[in-house]
C-alpha cells in the first residue's frame, strides 16, 4: 500500500488484508451505522411491554440491558480488530473450535436471525403504522418493501450508509422529541415523577427487573451485526471499538432518558395497554404534535433497521461462501458496485418466504435466542484465541468482561419460553440439514484458504 493509498482510504499498514469489497466506511459512518441498528423499530413498540413486566421503573432495566450489551460488545471489539474480516461470528467461531459445523451453526444462527428479523420489520412497516397513511395489503406492502431495500442494497454500501444518516437522525428526534415533551409536561405540573421508582407488585423488583431486561435487551441488540463490515471499514483496528462503544452508550442514555420520560408522563397500565405506547405520551402532553408524525417516524425507524439487517444479512451470506461454509456462488460480487449481489438476492428471497408465510410476533419470538447462541459462541472465543498472538495491535478486553458476558446471556436464555426454544431448535436443525447437504453434494462446507 502506497503513502498515497493510505491518505486516501484511510488504511494504515496494519490494514492490507486483500478483499474484494471497497473499503468506503469511515469512523463517522460506522458510528451512526450501529447507532441506526440499535435505535431500531424496539423502543418505539416495546417500552409499553417493559412497563408491563417492571411498572413505572422502565429506566431500570433499560440500564442493565445496556450494561449487558456492553459486556458483549467488548469481546466483539477484540475479535474484530484481531480478525478483520466479513463474516463476524461465524469467522470467529472456525478460528476458536476448528471446525467448519459449528462454525456453520454458529453463521447460521446469526443469518437466521437477521433474515428473520427483517421479515418481522417488513410485515410491521406494512401493517398499521402504514395503513394511516395507505391502505395496501399487509403482505404485497411487506414484499415490495423487501425488494426496495434490496435495490439500495445492491447499490452499494456508502448509498446504503448515507440513506441510514437521515434515519437514523429522523429515529434519534422523534426519541428526543419524547422527552422534551416529558419536560414540558413536568413544565405545567402535569406528571408523576415518582412513578420512575415504583415496580410492580406482582413480583419482586429483582424479577420484575429480570424479566423486563429480556424485553430491553432486544432493544440493544443490531451492534453485532457491524462486525460483518469488517473488510469495508477504513483504518478499522482504530476506529472501530470507538464507534461500536460510543454507539451503545448514546443509545443507552437515549433509551434511560426515553424511559425516564415516558414513565413521568404516562401510567404503566396505559402504556400496556397501547401499541404504539409512545403515542400516549403526545397524546397526553397535547401541545399541537400530530399523531401521523409519530407514524412516520416509527416506519423510518422500522425501515432504517430492515435495511441495515439485511445488509448484515448479505454480508454475513458472502463471508460464509467465502469461508467455505455456504455454497461459492454466493461469494460473487456486482463489478463496479463491487456489492455482493449473489447474497443479497438470496437472503431477500428467503426474508420475502418469511413474510409472506409468518405474522410479526411468530418471526420475532426467536431472534434473540438465536442471537444468545451467537453471543454466547463469541465470548468464549474471545478466550480461546487468547492464545492465537497477533503481530498487529488490537483492542483486547480484561477477562473477566468475556466470563460476565457468557453468565449475563445464559440467564437470559432461562427468562424464555419452551415455545421459542422450539422454533428455535427447528430453525437450527433446518440449518443443520442444509449443511450436511451441501457437504453431501460438494457445494459447500469445504475448507477455506485462512487469510490473516
Amino acid at each position: 500500500m502506497t503513502d498515497k493509498q493510505v491518505a486516501e482510504t484511510g488504511d494504515t499498514a496494519d490494514d492490507r488484508e486483500t478483499t474484494p469489497l471497497r473499503r468506503a466506511i469511515t469512523g463517522k459512518l460506522l458510528f451512526l451505522f450501529i447507532l441506526g441498528d440499535v435505535l431500531g423499530a424496539g423502543i418505539y413498540a416495546l417500552v409499553g411491554e417493559v412497563a408491563g413486566e417492571v411498572g413505572g421503573a422502565i429506566w431500570v432495566p433499560l440500564a442493565l440491558a445496556l450494561a449487558m450489551a456492553m459486556l458483549t460488545a467488548a469481546s466483539y471489539a477484540e475479535l474484530v480488530t484481531k480478525y478483520p474480516r466479513a463474516g463476524g461470528a461465524a469467522v470467529f467461531a472456525r478460528r476458536a473450535y476448528g471446525h467448519p459445523l459449528v462454525s456453520f451453526l454458529v453463521g447460521f444462527c446469526m443469518l437466521a436471525a437477521g433474515v428473520t428479523s427483517a421479515a418481522g420489520l417488513a410485515l410491521a412497516f406494512a401493517g398499521d403504522y402504514l395503513q394511516v397513511f395507505l391502505d395496501v395489503p399487509t403482505t404485497l406492502a411487506a414484499l415490495v418493501f423487501l425488494v426496495v431495500i434490496a435495490a439500495l442494497n445492491a447499490r452499494g454500501i456508502t448509498e446504503s450508509l448515507r440513506a441510514n444518516v437521515v434515519m437514523t437522525v429522523v429515529e434519534v428526534s422523534g426519541l428526543v422529541l419524547i422527552i422534551v415533551l416529558a419536560g414540558i409536561v413536568l413544565g405545567r405540573g402535569d406528571g408523576e415523577p415518582h412513578r420512575v421508582i415504583e415496580f410492580t407488585e406482582d413480583t419482586t423488583p429483582a424479577l420484575a427487573v429480570l424479566g423486563a431486561a429480556l424485553l430491553a435487551y432486544y432493544s440493544f441488540v443490531g451492534f453485532e451485526t457491524s462486525a460483518n463490515m469488517a473488510e469495508e471499514v477504513r483504518d478499522v483496528r482504530r476506529v472501530y471499538p470507538k464507534a461500536l462503544f460510543g454507539a451503545l452508550l448514546t443509545a443507552g442514555v437515549v433509551y434511560v432518558l426515553v424511559g425516564l420520560a415516558v414513565s413521568v408522563v404516562a401510567p404503566p397500565e396505559r402504556l400496556v395497554e397501547s401499541s404504539g405506547p409512545l403515542l400516549e405520551v403526545v397524546s397526553i402532553a397535547d401541545v399541537g404534535v400530530p399523531d401521523k408524525l409519530f407514524s412516520l417516524i416509527a416506519l423510518i425507524a422500522v425501515a432504517n433497521g430492515a435495511l441495515l439487517t439485511m445488509i448484515m444479512a448479505s454480508r454475513l451470506t458472502f463471508g460464509m461462501s467465502r469461508e467455505g461454509l455456504l455454497p461459492a456462488t454466493l461469494g460473487r460480487v456486482l463489478p463496479g458496485r463491487q456489492t455482493p449481489w449473489a447474497a443479497i438476492l438470496a437472503t431477500t428471497a428467503v426474508a420475502m418466504v418469511l413474510s409472506a408465510t409468518g405474522t410479526v410476533a411468530a418471526l420475532a419470538e426467536t431472534v434473540v435466542l438465536l442471537l444468545l447462541f451467537v453471543f454466547i459462541s463469541t465470548n468464549v472465543a474471545v478466550l480461546v484465541l487468547r492464545r492465537d498472538r497477533t503481530d498487529t495491535d488490537h483492542f483486547r478486553a480484561p477477562t473477566i468482561v468475556p466470563v460476565l458476558a457468557v453468565g449475563t446471556c445464559i440467564v437470559l436464555m432461562t427468562q424464555q419460553s419452551a415455545t421459542t426454544w422450539l422454533r428455535a431448535g427447528i430453525l437450527i436443525a433446518v440449518g443443520l440439514a442444509l449443511y450436511l447437504l451441501a457437504r453431501a453434494t460438494g457445494s459447500g462446507g469445504k475448507t477455506a484458504p485462512r487469510e490473516d
